[in-house]
């Protein structure tokens, strides 16, 4: 996968996505990643890639003209994202999705937002990591990559455990154990330590479904709806 991110401030990437699983993909080249500064496609000595709201208000816009031809010299087709609180939501199904795609390439909005007219132009699509306003698009991007990389073919090196995680079939994981057995007076559940291994699946998928009804309804709802079909 071919990862693309313009920004205004490039030097924020890799971050987090630099360590770790992510990190060693990274230096494995199971994918990669490309930051263009928007400020070099500004028109004047200073860098100004924003000015005032049409129609007045707070805060400022980015502009079309910068933004755009940022765009044109380096969007060259495949997914074209930007990071808005007022996209569509995150979920593992979306991420599941553009782990798919060979070229991917994120818009990290700022100020107030990005004049509608070079996300039309474009045909960008806003997408959101949570109801919550951040400073920028920049910690917004790097959270969806890491979601996205890691399922990237042998990015974890275990498939079953990307099927056992939390929305992969709308239940949330079931809970973690391990040593020691007993810990200050609290002990692993008897079943995981039998070696049975349907008794221990029974368990967890019923340990899923407990967690899933009390802490996410609107997931126990899709889980029992899709139980149906």
């Amino acid at each position: 996968m071919k990862v693309k991110v313009l920004t205004i401030f490039p030097e924020l990437f890799p971050g987090f996505l630099g360590s770790s699983l992510t990190g060693k993909a990274l230096d494995d080249g199971k994918w990669s990643l490309e930051t263009v500064n928007i400020r070099n496609y500004a028109f004047d000595k200073h860098g100004s890639v924003d000015d005032t709201p049409a129609g007045g208000g707070a805060g400022m816009v980015m502009r079309p003209d910068v933004l755009g031809a940022a765009l044109k010299e380096n969007y060259s087709g495949g997914r074209l994202i930007n990071m808005s609180p007022r996209g569509k939501p995150l979920n593992q199904k979306m991420v599941h999705e553009l782990a798919k795609e060979d070229n991917l390439t994120i818009i990290c909005s700022r100020f107030e937002g990005i004049d509608e007219r070079v996300l039309e132009a474009y045909g960008a699509e806003d997408v959101s990591i949570g109801d919550y306003i951040l400073t920028g698009g920049e910690q917004a991007a790097q959270i969806m990559l890491d979601a996205i990389v890691r399922l990237l073919p042998d990015v974890l090196g275990n498939a079953e455990s990307v099927e056992d995680e939390s929305f992969e079939k709308f239940l949330l994981e079931y809970p973690q154990y391990t040593k020691p057995a007993e810990w200050e007076g609290r002990c692993v559940p008897d079943v995981l330590l039998s070696g049975h291994h349907q008794k221990i699946k029974d368990c967890r998928l019923e340990q899923s479904k407990q967690v899933t009804k009390v802490r996410r309804p609107d997931l126990w709802k899709k889980y029992l709806d899709s139980e149906k079909n």
